[in-house]
């Protein structure tokens, strides 16, 4: 049952692993140049805004380093090292980046265990919070396919105690399972926003497990959500419609935490401002049907 309109999911925290973390974060990826290769125009800018990001009070970020490459973790470290012990740092392994800026295959144990060693390096940390399997079966969403090698890979490097807990990303619920025979899944990060809504079902199940969800382009990605019902609840409740979209999603469900990115102090507080927008049961109908799943299309794009 979805938790929508529901105060109790209001929660302004939720468990990840064995961290508690703040259910508005930080994603890292716009750290890095255009299309998330070489580096940002502003090095300062982004340094500066990682610090203010600490300073408004955000306790999870989101990285890879196959973000630049490299580059985007080790802005993190230029900007927050050491790191504070209430910080978590959770990144993504499973892809590395071709000499054209491709998305690239990664998968083998070999590279898996090389990406873990570069995260590790490039954070300056000696063990990583949480890392995301990204599964690459299909660069866009999620495909069927065994995940069981690369699974036990990571589960072999969290044995040595180079990671402190495992999560995944972009994946089905079939491959969620099966990697729960091998080890513990902490969270796992899908594409999901107010207009994007396959996983319905799989967010309230994972909900009722205490297993966080943490949509990727929650506010649509590299093509920004529009929709005109989106403009016309923003309007009325004067906040922005980026700002009712995070909204809504922390309304979706207490296990849902967000990791919007952004090169902008500016719209970073505007996005960590959404916590205190509430929706009211009629605003949520209305947005509810921006909504999509497979077997529908949207009006937001």
């Amino acid at each position: 049952m979805s938790n929508l309109g529901n105060p109790s999911a209001f929660a302004s925290t939720y468990r990840l692993g064995t961290r508690v973390v703040k259910r508005i974060g930080y994603g890292a990826m716009q750290l890095a140049g255009p299309g998330v290769f070489g580096p940002p125009k502003d090095r300062a800018a982004a340094v500066a805004l990682l610090r203010e990001a600490v300073n408004m009070g955000v306790n999870h970020i989101d990285t890879s380093d196959f973000y630049g490459p490299h580059i985007t973790n080790q802005i993190i470290h230029e900007a927050l090292h050491p790191y504070s012990d209430e910080l978590t740092i959770v990144t993504k392994v499973g892809a590395r980046r071709g000499e054209d800026a491709s998305w690239l295959f990664a998968q083998s144990a070999a590279e898996l265990t090389q990406q873990v060693h570069d995260n590790l390096r490039n954070l300056g940390l000696d063990r990583l919070d949480v890392v995301n399997l990204r599964s690459m079966l299909d660069v866009h969403e999620p495909k069927e396919g065994s995940l069981e090698p690369q699974v036990i890979a990571l589960a072999e490097l969290q044995h040595q105690g180079l990671i402190r807990h495992i999560g995944l990303s972009n994946v089905t619920a079939k491959q969620i399972d099966d990697a729960r025979r091998i080890c513990d899944i902490v969270c796992v990060q899908n594409q999901y926003n107010v207009a994007h809504r396959d996983d319905d079902a799989l967010i309230d199940q994972l909900a009722r497990e205490g297993v966080a969800y943490v949509p990727f382009f929650p506010l649509g990605g590299f093509s920004p959500l529009q929709s005109d019902a989106l403009l016309a609840v923003a309007t009325e409740i004067r906040a922005t419609p980026m700002q009712v979209a995070l909204a809504w999603l922390l309304q979706r469900s207490p296990n849902v935490l967000l990791i919007p990115g952004t090169s902008s102090i500016a719209h970073l507080h505007q996005n960590l401002a959404a916590a205190s927008v509430a929706l009211s049961e009629e605003t949520l109908e209305v947005l509810n049907k921006i909504g999509t799943t497979s077997s529908g299309k949207a009006d937001a794009y």
